[in-house]
């Protein structure tokens, strides 16, 4: 459920000529804040967001000075209209889902669970349902609360599209132990992919520094000596090659935002359909065939699965191996290129 916090401009002595619709809220400059930065002006009306939250609703064009788009460092001019459509609040508690779970491991401490494509781990922007912190708090009476009230039993993350195993700890005591291991980089992950085009090498280490892109929010980029910028080191090796396509096994020795997909993007060999980094979002039985007829589409997210994961038990302390098998999806994308694509 989302609460509409849109934070009334009239709590502020300078906000008397102030419009408000339904969705944008506008507001004239005083005298007083002729030559103001936009965002400060921002921060003064609308206490209630932090001045971070008010530049990425400016980035992210929720703001129109004079109807125009503008930047967070815009000096106003008095008597100028600025309209703002306030971002709506992270809810304060995970809502239960009734989402069906695909458990492969579970005992008094932890939970491993292979987690399907095109589910958000926990609520974001845009995603407030059908994540799995919200099936897991139907699920499970007991998770651990170290991650925050929309994060509980949290320990590392996938992307949305991507599928495979992942770690939720029942309790803070394993909650901690866990990641520990993460972040000491003791916990051995293995990845399956699909890339195109097929790699040079059938074995290599990307070792390379990522950061934030220079131009897209939601991207990350390689910058070497960026103030962003951190260590990422991946090992990849060909499983099989056909024409213009491979299957790849990645182990990434770090844990960074999208590091396997701008890792593989980066050495010209993008995760097949990842949409972000290897422009195209689909493949379809044409794109193999070549015959403009076949419109089947074979696959519509990444070709990107959490294959396994080895860690010690964050208890007992004994070594943990869990699998999680390849979706239907990609076992049957990889099947048509092996049949319609082979390499002789």
């Amino acid at each position: 459920m989302i609460n509409d916090e849109s934070g009334s401009a009239s709590e502020n002595p300078n906000s008397q000529d102030t419009e408000q619709s339904a969705d944008w809220q506008t507001l004239t400059v005083t005298e007083e804040e002729h030559l103001e930065r936009l965002d400060a002006f921002l921060v003064r009306h609308f206490p209630k967001f932090s001045r971070v939250k008010l530049q990425r609703a400016i980035a992210a064009k929720q703001v129109r000075v004079a109807g125009n788009q503008a930047k967070s460092s815009t000096r106003l001019k008095r008597e100028q209209k600025v309209e703002f459509r306030p971002p709506q609040p992270e809810p304060e508690n995970t809502i239960p889902e009734d989402i069906p779970l695909d458990i492969l491991f579970e005992d008094d401490h932890l939970v491993a669970i292979n987690k399907p494509p095109s589910m958000v781990v926990h609520p974001a922007k845009g995603h407030w349902s059908g994540t799995l912190t919200a099936a897991l708090a139907f699920h499970f009476q007991q998770l651990s609360s170290i991650g925050g009230a929309t994060r509980p039993g949290i320990v590392h993350r996938l992307d949305r599209d991507t599928s495979g195993v992942i770690l939720v700890a029942k309790s803070d005591t394993a909650h901690i132990n866990l990641a520990s291991q993460f972040e000491k980089r003791l916990v051995e992950k293995e990845y399956f992919a699909i890339v195109s085009p097929s790699p040079n090498h059938d074995r290599d280490i990307i070792d390379k520094p990522i950061g934030a892109h220079p131009y897209q929010r939601e991207k990350k980029a390689i910058r070497i000596g960026h103030s962003t910028s951190r260590n990422a080191s991946s090992f990849f090796e060909v499983i099989e090659r056909f024409q213009g396509f491979a299957s790849v096994r990645v182990k990434p020795k770090t844990g960074r935002t999208h590091q396997i997909r701008v890792h593989m993007a980066h050495i010209g060999c993008s995760v097949l359909c990842d949409r972000l980094y290897s422009g195209r979002a689909k493949l379809h039985l044409h794109d193999l065939t070549r015959k403009n007829q076949d419109q089947t589409i074979l696959l519509e997210r990444q070709a990107l699965h959490a294959r396994h994961i080895k860690f010690k038990h964050p208890i007992e302390g004994r070594e943990m191996s869990i699998s999680a098998p390849i979706p239907d999806d990609i076992e049957k994308t990889e099947q048509a290129i092996r049949e319609l694509r082979p390499l002789t």
